[in-house]
Parts: structure tokens; sequence; C-alpha cells
């Protein structure tokens, strides 16, 4: 399904920024979509692709939610007046129970919230973000293992279809 512009819908076609890192060192229990309140230039520089989300985390303060770390770098030609701060706090928009439940989870032991991606939505920035859970290093060894193989399978039958 892709709409007038040729951009597809869902949280998987308008991708500004991946957390690639986090599908690596945690196992992912449950997701949310949040929106991000950001300023002007801000949303100019993710129009521009300009924002990475690693070492990103999501704190609960005072019943609200905030995105720390994530770096949004200024466009040159964006505001004169505003002074950009690329590492600013930034708050996300969800609902009590939704923040009730990841401040709930987060306090267990092992248990942490982090941003998964950054995406348009309805010329709206959204959030993913997930409770997750810290992979052990054997974890981390399968995974890699798996995708290793995945590769090499790709590349066998790459081989024999062109035979």
């Amino acid at each position: 399904m892709a709409n007038k512009k040729g951009k597809s819908k869902g949280p998987g076609g308008n991708v500004i920024a991946q957390n690639k890192k986090a599908r690596f060192e945690y196992h992912i229990d449950e997701s949310f979509e949040a929106g991000v309140v950001l300023a002007g230039w801000e949303v100019k520089s993710l129009r521009a692709g300009k924002a990475q989300l690693t070492d990103t985390y999501i704190l609960i303060k005072n019943g609200e939610a905030w995105l720390l770390g994530t770096h949004i770098t200024p466009l040159n030609t964006a505001s004169t007046h505003e002074i950009a701060d690329p590492t600013r706090t930034r708050k996300l928009l969800l609902h009590r129970k939704e923040i009730a439940k990841i401040f709930s989870r987060t306090q267990e032991k092992g248990h942490t919230c982090v941003p998964l991606k950054l995406y348009w939505k309805n010329n709206r920035v959204k959030c993913e973000l997930a409770l997750v859970t810290g992979k052990k290093l054997h974890d981390k060894r399968a995974t890699e293992k798996d995708r290793d193989w995945q590769r090499q399978k790709g590349r066998i039958m790459r081989e024999q279809t062109k035979a």
C-alpha cells in the first residue's frame, strides 16, 4: 500500500532513524508508539534525516516520559534567533496508563525502556519505544550466528538460481 507521494504507510515506511544496537543488545518485551514534542528547527533537521538514536534512553519523571540522548544535528539554514541544542531532552506524548506501565516495569531489576526508531506518521514524528531486558553474552553470540547463517543461506540461494 502506497499513498500519493509514493511513501508506504506504517512505521516501517518513513523511518528517520533506527536504533539497530538496541535490537542486538536487548530482548524486546513490548513496544509502544509515542509522539515527540519538537521545535521547528528539529523538524527541518529530521526531514533532512539528521538524527541519531545511539545511546538514547527514556526516563519517566513526574508522570511524564522524556527522551534523553537523541542527537538531532541542526541545519545551518535553520533558525537564526534560536540557539539549537542538538542533545536537548525531548518530551514524549503517551497515555497515562502507558506511562504507568513503563514506569512500573522499569522499576524491576534488569528492565529498561529504549527507543527503537523515529518515523513519520501523517506529518508527525513518532517514536517507537520498547520495554526491554538485557541479553547475555551467549544470546548475543546466538543472534550473530543466526544473522551470519541467514546471510550465507542467501548467498547459496542466489548461486543456485544463477546456475
